[in-house]
């Protein structure tokens, strides 16, 4: 007997195991009850057809691990090119809390101190019409207390200050109250470009030496780079293709700047490698990190981070939503053609993170909770 065809039968036979065993691995769900990635991915398409969604970029995180990553639908509704592995999202503002880990991480090279004044560090002319920006730290730039407004460009200054639109202005003292704010990251990337003697448009080499590559991150971009030619996903607003190549609506910014607040490319799979390492406390000493998640900034009850999210405080980097028996870091990403959002647990070791090419993630997100079981 030709004893090739038993092996030939053994290696067919094993192999169909391993891809059936790989289609119906377990996930563990926020409750600890367990589905197939089957059914997440069925759930998942299901989403996407009720939502009108082109793609989605999707990872799921137990016990401090990689359990589910997939990238499923188009990449471009026109051309109908399929996602894969490769495919980068913008992330919008999941561009903070990896930027927050940076600075974290410069915070311990004595790069930058936390809790001393940034305009001891690099004084703003702009910002001189109100002279309580000189009292704002890092501290109040991570955990959104400036009293910045999110942007001078876009948010409507109060009529008492009688100045056009794109005039710096301040809503309250530097750490008295919630004040989310795109314009404090930005100063603080300037901040730490001058401290560390980098250009703006070379601040993202100093993220890939202390961050990106010390955790085993391949595909993280905060300025434009050769692979996103092929990779990058386009955006799309009301199912139609949305044609450009950078995500930006700031008046300055472009693609060889490094844009803190929500310059950042990548895919689940890769943001998921960073939101395990904030959970195990990876590349960061343990007082660091500690000093990363703790709570700081109160929200307030009457703010809608409060009543849509239930986000109690902000950390530096992160939204802080309290649940019954657990503690959840939060946030969310939003450009005009993509949504993003991520959800972790410190003490469980659970988390999910999620990209779109289209203004759906927040509808998405609040099934996929429901579908996580993640409730208060």
């Amino acid at each position: 007997m030709n004893k090739i065809i038993p092996f030939l039968f053994l290696v067919i036979f094993f192999s169909c195991r391993e891809q059936d065993s790989e289609l119906n691995k377990k996930i563990r769900l926020f409750d600890n009850t367990e589905i197939s990635s089957t059914d997440l991915t069925d759930f998942l398409k299901e989403q996407i057809d009720s939502l009108g969604i082109p793609g989605i970029s999707i990872a799921i995180i137990n016990e401090g691990k990689l359990v589910y990553s997939e990238n499923i639908g188009y990449a471009n509704l026109d051309t109908r090119k399929a996602l894969d592995e490769n495919s980068i999202f913008e992330a919008a503002s999941l561009s903070k809390p990896v930027f927050a880990y940076m600075v974290m991480k410069l915070s311990e090279r004595g790069a930058i101190e936390l809790a001393r004044p940034l305009y001891y560090y690099l004084p703003d002319s702009l910002m001189e019409v109100d002279q309580r920006y000189k009292n704002v730290n890092a501290i109040h730039v991570l955990s959104h207390s400036t009293g910045f407004p999110n942007w001078r460009w876009f948010d409507t200054p109060p009529d008492s200050l009688e100045i056009d639109r794109g005039t710096f202005y301040m809503i309250d003292n530097p750490g008295n109250s919630f004040t989310y704010s795109g314009e404090g990251y930005d100063y603080l990337a300037r901040v730490i470009a001058s401290n560390t003697e980098h250009k703006m448009s070379e601040l993202d080499n100093l993220f890939k030496k202390l961050v990106q590559k010390p955790l085993g991150i391949e595909h993280m971009y905060f300025t434009w780079d050769e692979y996103l030619y092929e990779h990058k996903v386009y955006g799309h607003i009301d199912g139609k293709v949305n044609n450009r190549n950078w995500g930006s609506g700031l008046p300055y910014q472009n693609s060889y700047k490094f844009s803190p607040s929500g310059g950042l490319h990548t895919n689940a799979e890769n943001y998921a490698k960073f939101l395990i390492a904030v959970m195990n406390g990876k590349g960061l000493l343990p007082e660091t990190s500690k000093e990363m998640l703790k709570p700081r900034t109160v929200v307030k009850r009457s703010h809608n981070r409060y009543k849509e999210d239930g986000n109690t405080h902000w950390s530096l980097g992160f939204a802080i939503t309290p649940l019954k028996n657990d503690t959840l870091y939060n946030h969310g990403g939003t450009h005009s053609d993509f949504q993003s959002q991520t959800a972790f647990s410190k003490n469980s070791k659970f988390g999910y993170v999620f990209f779109v090419n289209t203004k759906k993630g927040d509808e998405l997100n609040k099934t996929l909770k429901e579908f996580l079981r993640i409730r208060k």
